[in-house]
């Protein structure tokens, strides 16, 4: 199932959306788009670390390193990426070129962190 929805800057509105979706366990890869930025109304990151279990830093240290080699503001971003249940939470740029260049960063690392998620050994 892929499906998309807009929410405001609400950072209870995010985390109960996140936080049902994951929930439902018919949903895998949640990716979200901005708000991790400086800005008074950016509060992804910390709707996203709300209703998380595990955060997975790596993968916003890959997009941050991936994205500064295009744009030095990159580093600004505070996006964090983290498990709830059986679900991987992502959040990624608002921009849709920095939400382009996020995701294709980390493409080839997500489906071996699902298939983990779902019991897979490391090897």
């Amino acid at each position: 199932m892929v499906s998309f929805a807009i929410f405001s800057d609400d950072r209870e509105l995010i985390e109960k959306q996140l936080a049902e979706l994951a929930d439902s366990t018919s949903v895998d890869l949640i990716l979200t788009t901005g708000g991790t930025g400086l800005g008074p109304r950016d509060i992804t990151p910390e709707a996203t670390a709300a209703v998380c279990e595990k955060i997975v830093p790596g993968l916003g240290e890959v997009m941050r390193a991936e994205g500064r080699k295009s744009n030095h503001r990159a580093a600004l971003s505070r996006a964090v990426a983290g498990v709830r249940g059986k679900t991987l939470i992502v959040n990624l740029p608002g921009s849709p070129r920095g939400a382009v260049e996020a995701l294709d960063a980390i493409a080839t690392l997500l489906q071996h962190a699902l298939d983990v998620l779902y019991g897979a050994r490391h090897d």
